[in-house]
């Protein structure tokens, strides 16, 4: 017998949320439990385990933005997907952002809903036990690779709705690959939202630079995935709080290269790939993992390694309990510009770090 979803709906006591309760109890397939407040739910997830959270903002006193990381806080690997009273485009948008892995919103298309409730059942099972997070991640290329194939021999006949389910597959698996690097970053409070601190930092020095809207969004995206390697590193080296062996730290050196070759299949990301694999490539070629020097390093991993550093420096880590100041981590960048850093890109930086 298959192993029913565990599904926690979070919403309002009204029509609509019952409506939706409804639908999903008649699915035998799933086991559904409801709280009508975002303190409910944290409870609930504490005390109990659940696949998948539909969860409706309206029920929460903290901003909508917040919204996710109250949830993820009370489980770093569920599935969060928000359940919106209205067609809010906008909104939607920035839930995603900030870790659901989708919206639906009225009216509701239960197919679709029943869709994302079971691919993100698949997910959290797959993220609680980390040996299963790259063959996941196989499985579902695979069966991109297959999708692009079907496309491919019927684009002739239905080119419209052929695309529009191609850009969902792939819109499908970049969120699951988003949602796996922000586990990565969720499972040890020390590196809680690193990779979004790092994209604020990095845009804000692109944006200083005069990079196009076009590669300041390849740069966000980057910034977002660049730890996604580190699924291949064990724990115990990421939060070693002693000196790493020189075997360990081999370790850590390859976490850019598996990231990208996670990536690699994703043709769409183009440069993004890139990024992640050169993220701690220096200036003057003593960085890894192949040791490219000055322009050889794309412009935007050279962004990436400075706003990278900096938010490092900034943080707690379980070797240095006491974070650098603003002061000190500013200096350690101005001494190292020419060597680990690019000093053009140091330059905007200096520009812009009173505005971070």
């Amino acid at each position: 017998m298959i192993e029913q979803i565990r599904v926690l709906l979070v919403a309002p006591n009204d029509d609509f949320s019952q409506y939706v309760k409804d639908e999903i109890e008649l699915k035998n397939e799933f086991f559904l439990d409801f709280e009508s407040s975002i303190e409910g739910a944290v409870s609930a997830l504490k005390r109990a385990v659940f696949d998948v959270v539909i969860a409706n903002p309206d029920v929460s006193s903290v901003p909508y933005t917040d919204f996710v990381k109250e949830l993820k806080k009370a489980g770093p690997e569920i599935v969060v997907i928000a359940l919106l009273s209205g067609n809010d485009a906008s909104k939607a948008e920035s839930l995603i952002n900030f870790g659901a892995y989708d919206c639906v919103s009225k009216p509701v298309n239960l197919e679709n809903l029943f869709f994302l409730i079971r691919k993100g059942g698949q997910l959290h099972r797959a993220l609680i036990s980390s040996g299963k997070h790259v063959q996941s991640l196989k499985e579902q290329n695979d069966a991109l690779e297959r999708q692009n194939l079907l496309l491919a021999g019927r684009i002739e006949d239905s080119a419209k709705s052929l695309s529009r389910l191609y850009e969902a597959l792939r819109s499908t698996y970049l969120r699951t690959i988003k949602v796996l690097a922000q586990t990565i970053d969720a499972r040890d409070h020390y590196t809680h939202s690193h990779s979004e601190n790092v994209a604020k930092y990095a845009v804000a020095i692109a944006e200083d630079m005069g990079l196009s809207a076009k590669d300041i969004e390849n740069l966000r995206e980057a910034c977002e995935l660049h730890d996604l390697g580190k699924i291949g590193v064990e724990d115990s080296i990421l939060s070693k709080p002693a000196a790493l062996t020189p075997e360990e730290f081999q370790q850590i050196k390859q976490h850019p290269v598996i990231g990208a070759k996670i990536l690699e299949p994703l043709t769409f990301l183009g440069d993004v790939v890139e990024f992640v694999k050169q993220h701690h490539e220096h200036y003057n070629g003593s960085g890894y993992p192949d040791g490219l020097k000055g322009d050889n390093i794309l412009l935007g991993a050279r962004i990436i390694h400075v706003a990278d550093a900096y938010e490092a420096m900034c943080a707690v880590r379980p070797y240095r309990k006491q974070p650098l100041s603003k002061e000190e981590a500013i200096k350690e960048i101005k001494n190292n510009s020419g060597t680990q850093f690019d000093p053009e890109v140091v330059k905007s930086f200096l520009n812009v770090v009173d505005k971070l």
